[in-house]
């Protein structure tokens, strides 16, 4: 069984896409470095990220198949699941032979599994632009943590980039250890090893309390339903809500 290797970057994933066409060979499998393992049944190949070899299964899965499928591709990559770099290889092949009307051929597995990945991922990147929680610290900045399921930081990012241009902010995605910078021009992604402590501004520390209890008198004892509010907002979500704890490392 043959299985590609790559870096777990996007451009290294549509190398692997360029590689399989010009060798003119079949994959079984490609995927992320850090999910590989080592078998007697599988003939592993590492290949090495090409940027030029990827902006070209980039344009092609735009032109060639649709702006859609690109999309897809792209937030199933961004889903992280152990196979994300397989269903992606399998769909574009398919996508190449039927174009546009691969997304209407959901009675195939490879597309179907595709589409609710996407969905999923997409459905995430909604629901975290109505609960992050940004704290203003001590030097002008906006802070928020985040510990989203899928790797959604850049898909939140020109949101809030439009949302507060003339602000400073950072997003802590603390899972992946990643974080997205604003200066009020341009917005970066880079890698944060750990949650330091900073200190909230101070009339943003007695906000949060006002907040705290306005939300604890509104709450209507009778009515409280965990498990509804559980239904509607996972409990991983509560974590970092201004309203529900004090969030960790900022006091």
């Amino acid at each position: 069984m043959l299985c590609y290797i790559y870096d777990g970057s996007f451009d290294g994933l549509l190398t692997c896409i360029y590689e399989a066409y010009y060798r003119k060979e079949k994959p079984q499998k490609i995927l992320w470095e850090e999910n590989a393992q080592q078998s007697l049944l599988m003939d592993n190949v590492h290949i090495q990220t090409d940027g030029q070899k990827a902006e070209k299964v980039y344009k092609a899965i735009q032109s060639k198949i649709s702006h859609l499928a690109l999309k897809n591709v792209f937030y199933v990559f961004l889903s992280e699941v152990e196979d994300a770099g397989t269903f992606v290889y399998e769909y574009v092949k398919l996508g190449f032979k039927m174009g546009a009307d691969v997304n209407l051929n959901l009675a195939n597995d490879i597309v179907l599994n595709v589409h609710k990945t996407s969905q999923k991922v997409n459905r995430e990147k909604h629901f975290m632009l109505g609960l992050i929680r940004f704290r203003a610290l001590e030097g002008n900045v906006f802070y928020a943590l985040i510990e989203p399921q899928y790797n959604i930081l850049g898909l939140v990012a020109p949101h809030f980039a439009h949302r507060m241009a003339n602000e400073n902010w950072m997003i802590h995605d603390v899972k992946r250890s990643t974080a997205v910078l604003y200066n009020q021009k341009e917005w970066v992604i880079k890698e944060v090893d750990e949650i330091r402590t900073w200190k909230l501004d101070q009339e943003e520390a007695m906000f949060q309390k006002l907040w705290q209890q306005y939300f604890k008198s509104i709450a209507i004892k009778n009515r409280i339903n965990p498990k509804l509010q559980k239904r509607n907002m996972p409990m991983r979500y509560w974590r970092y809500l201004v309203e529900k704890a004090e969030g960790e490392g900022i006091r």
